[in-house]
């Protein structure tokens, strides 16, 4: 085995050859050995035992398969259709057959080598069969799409290997493709592993975090904002610790990481101010409760809505318009925000209207209380909250008046049709008295001691006009 040396500072960066891969040639000497075993047992009796083992296992799965199938399919009904839970068993439900067909094959096939029988067509049949169900998982609950296609490749590959029996090789091939840094050695399958270990965990990670914040959304002790934030921790804690574990796994030095990490963490500081502004608002709004999940909030900036999630980074609110708008949780710490439901719900509002001068005010009063009961969002019935009609100003045109109710819990989340319902009612309510709208009008007086003078002249009678 040839060895290339390469001096580079102190480090030395070594390569060893490639003697080992296997060639073309050999692919074909093993696929040619391959398709002679399987022509020779094609009309031998264990081909028909292998087949019927093959038949066997495929329909004893189908019959174990069908209670954990219902479970499957019942779990997943009880989520969201956008969950990730949902996603998984939802596709469980789709392979657990042949994920429990594959398993029976594979115990066949340990019984025939037992047995001293040829297992070719059992091992070529398991090996198929396990890269179609990983393929299938992957692909359906792996959002990237570039990445999933790499790890289905890699299982058939694999599988593909596994069927010429070139697994072997293929591993020693690639862990001779290695470089010497330092201390370090770093071979092609370290770096392949690796990349499938962390992938891997990630995606595992991923799977058992959303099972944790799916359970604390569903706890009763904790509030939907609190339970929302302890998932995403729980979530995010335990997809490092996954990272960690492969990482691990694949004899990367954590030490030298932890130094790296370090100084990492000061560079990215700075550069990430406002996501680590935005982090410690929702943890402040969190802990404070001055929001929560199902409040109505209307922030400086005129928007409003109802919080739907509080997020570590940004917050959730749909708008009665059913728009969903992120807002960073800075928003809520650095500006005004009107809480509309933070301890009591009923809330006052007075609604301005005006009359031609001249009006009667008390049948003003009279129509303003009439229109109050006329619309459905009015609370009655409650001391000190009744409706009332004040004289609030006298304009350049009108009478102002503001009619001053007091709304029942419901209608806090609906702003624009409160008001509108409002001066529908008014309206009504006005021309049913023959009160008058005034348009905006003046009275110009001229004030003059010297008289005007007015002159007359006399027209010809044949230029006046005939009617």
């Amino acid at each position: 085995m040839a060895l290339i040396n390469l001096q580079e500072g102190d480090d030395i960066v070594e390569t060893e050859g490639l003697n080992s891969i296997p060639s073309l040639t050999d692919l074909q000497e093993r696929a040619t050995e391959l398709i002679d075993v399987v022509r020779d047992q094609a009309f031998s009796i264990t081909a028909v035992w292998q087949a019927l083992a093959i038949i066997a296992a495929i329909l004893l799965g189908f019959l174990l398969s069908r209670a954990p199938h219902k479970q499957f399919e019942k779990l997943a009904s009880d989520r969201d259709n956008s969950n990730f839970l949902y996603r998984l068993y939802h596709s469980l439900s789709k392979v657990i057959w042949p994920i429990i067909s594959v398993i029976l094959l594979w115990l066949a096939n340990v019984l025939f080598e037992v047995l001293e029988l040829p297992y070719e067509g059992l091992r070529i049949a398991a090996s198929l069969l396990n890269a179609w169900i990983i393929v299938r998982v992957i692909s359906a609950n792996m959002k990237d799409g570039l990445f999933s296609t790499v790890l289905a490749v890699l299982a058939w590959t694999v599988a593909a290997l596994y069927i010429l029996r070139l697994t072997g090789p293929a591993t020693e091939a690639l862990d001779t493709m290695a470089m010497k840094v330092g201390g370090v050695r770093i071979s092609v399958l370290s770096v392949l592993t690796s990349a499938v270990v962390a992938g891997l965990a990630l995606w595992i990670g991923r799977i058992i975090g959303d099972a944790a914040q799916s359970q604390l959304k569903g706890s009763k002790s904790l509030t939907p904002s609190m339970a929302g934030l302890l998932g995403q921790f729980a979530k995010i804690g335990v997809m490092i610790l996954a990272v960690i574990i492969a990482l691990n796994a694949v004899g990367v030095n954590l030490t030298a990481l932890t130094v790296f990490s370090g100084a990492l963490g000061v560079g990215v500081g700075f550069g990430l101010q406002a996501i680590l502004s935005n982090f410690m608002s929702g943890i402040i709004i969190l802990f404070e409760k001055s929001v929560k999940v199902g409040d109505f909030i209307e922030l400086q900036s005129g928007l409003n809505g109802v919080v739907k999630e509080i997020n570590i980074r940004s917050t959730l609110v749909t708008t009665n318009d059913n728009v969903d708008i992120l807002v960073p949780n800075e928003e809520f710490i650095k500006s005004r925000v009107t809480n509309w439901t933070l301890k009591e719900t009923a809330r006052r509002i007075r609604v301005p209207f005006g009359v031609a001068y001249g009006s009667d005010k008390d049948v003003v009063r009279k129509a303003g209380l009439e229109a109050a009961t006329e619309v459905e969002w009015t609370l009655s019935k409650i001391e000190g909250r009744s409706a009332q009609v004040w004289l609030t100003g006298f304009g350049d045109s009108a009478l102002d008046f503001e009619l001053v109710v007091w709304l029942k819990d419901e209608a806090v989340a609906r702003p624009a049709k409160v008001q509108a319902d409002y001066y529908w009612a008014l309206h009504t309510a006005l021309e049913k008295y023959d009160l008058e709208i005034p348009f905006p009008q003046r009275d110009i007086n001229f004030r003059n001691s010297a008289p005007v003078r007015v002159q007359i002249e006399n027209v010809p009678k044949s230029e006046v006009p005939s009617d």
